[in-house]
């Protein structure tokens, strides 16, 4: 199957590579890959958009959830070697993926930590885990120890209402922590809930003065403590910019995410020169001719018009292609566009390519990125999160944690 350019791959890793299974699972066992798509990771695009977000020693990337489908060790190396410096994750168990692998960037988790195995290994693998309620925190010091204290960073809930302690929580949280020399507190953190929506700029920027009191309280106790607010919309938006720590996500694999407000005037909505770094593809399984009046698949919603030539593509819901895209999306094939029609099925897809020149089985069909003619444009991941009234980060998940992976760099 061609690589993301259209032609003959270069030296690929696959994602049943021994070292990325050994790093994420513990064993060198390889995964079994039931689709035939392929999700390809172009990982100089992840390289470049870090380089063009802001200074290395600023940015604390985003790699939780696997890097949101593009391979954790994979990335994390990646942008190891172009000067990352700190690295956020989800779960403690991704921070001590990460270290098995030898990456000795500051690790910091964004999720609670809640059994005792996992907190004994991140106080002694250095990782920083998020404490964000006083449960947490007595937990945390339960396994802290004053010769190798337990580093922890402290949420601050500033306007999402999931995690963190509030503003009355600080005098409280300040005399608490003092008691307890088993921990260190390095950073406080909050998350900006709408900062892509610019509808919502006060409120984004009232989170932001919470934040900042916050951190005055906390960082006249701990004035080592770092700070950091900002994700990628805060970033682009200059929010936080007074904190040590910025935490891209979304953009760093190449999205926008105030795609919505683009064109629009007031501030600055994207970062230029940004990149995809996924790219789905699937073979054509069958091609044939369809009559006018003949239907297409499950429920019969699309019925030819004319005698049209229809290719059923290897890919389905299964592989992480939603069932509400039917008869709604376009795949790219001979570097051009072609409309899907018919429902979605569990593995295969249909596409109207009557239009797109000659078609045989074997031939791919580019469901996110690929070669394109100058005429068309690729279809990307906000294309079909629109389509679908989600989020651009839901689509690279489902298709990076279902689909076969390899990396280029």
């Amino acid at each position: 199957m061609p690589g993301p350019e259209g032609g003959a791959q270069a030296t690929t890793l696959r994602s049943s590579d021994s070292v990325h299974d050994a790093a994420m699972t513990g064993s060198s066992s390889e995964r079994a890959w039931f689709s035939p798509a392929r999700c390809h990771i172009d990982l100089a695009a992840i390289a470049g958009n870090f380089a063009r977000l802001g200074p290395a020693h600023r940015l604390m990337p985003v790699i939780k959830s696997d890097a949101y489908g593009h391979g954790l060790v994979r990335v994390a190396r990646t942008l190891s070697a172009v000067g990352a410096a700190s690295f956020a994750v989800g779960q403690a168990q991704e921070g001590l993926a990460l270290r098995r692998v030898g990456l000795g960037q500051q690790i910091v988790t964004l999720l609670p930590t809640l059994d005792a195995e996992s907190l004994d290994a991140c106080r002694s693998q250095d990782i920083v885990l998020a404490v964000g309620d006083a449960a947490q925190l007595e937990r945390c010091a339960a396994h802290g120890d004053v010769s190798h204290p337990l580093a922890i960073a402290l949420q601050c809930e500033t306007g999402m209402g999931r995690l963190g302690f509030g503003p009355q929580d600080v005098p409280q949280l300040v005399e608490r922590l003092r008691s307890l020399p088993g921990l260190k507190p390095v950073l406080a953190l909050s998350h900006l809930a709408c900062a892509d929506m610019p509808e919502e700029d006060d409120f984004s920027a009232a989170q932001a003065r919470t934040f900042a009191a916050m951190c005055q309280g906390l960082r006249s106790a701990f004035p080592g403590m770092k700070r950091s607010l900002a994700n990628s919309a805060g970033l682009i938006q200059g929010l936080g910019q007074e904190c040590e720590w910025h935490r891209p996500g979304l953009s760093l694999y190449g999205g926008n995410p105030l795609a919505a407000a683009e064109g629009k005037p007031g501030k600055k909505r994207q970062v230029d020169g940004l990149r995809w770094a996924m790219s789905v593809c699937a073979p054509i399984v069958a091609v044939r001719r369809l009559e006018a009046g003949q239907s297409v698949s499950y429920g019969r919603t699309y019925t030819a018009r004319r005698e049209m030539t229809l290719a059923v593509v290897g890919v389905g819901y299964a592989s992480g292609l939603a069932r509400g895209l039917s008869n709604r999306s376009q795949m790219l094939v001979n570097g051009r566009r072609a409309p899907q029609v018919g429902r979605v099925c569990m593995g295969l897809t249909m596409l109207d390519v009557s239009d797109v020149g000659p078609v045989v089985a074997g031939d791919t069909a580019w469901i996110l990125g690929g070669p394109v003619g100058a005429a068309d444009k690729p279809v990307t991941a906000q294309e079909l999160a629109d389509i679908l009234g989600t989020i651009p980060y839901e689509i690279l998940c489902l298709f990076g944690g279902m689909v076969e992976r390899t990396w280029q760099s």
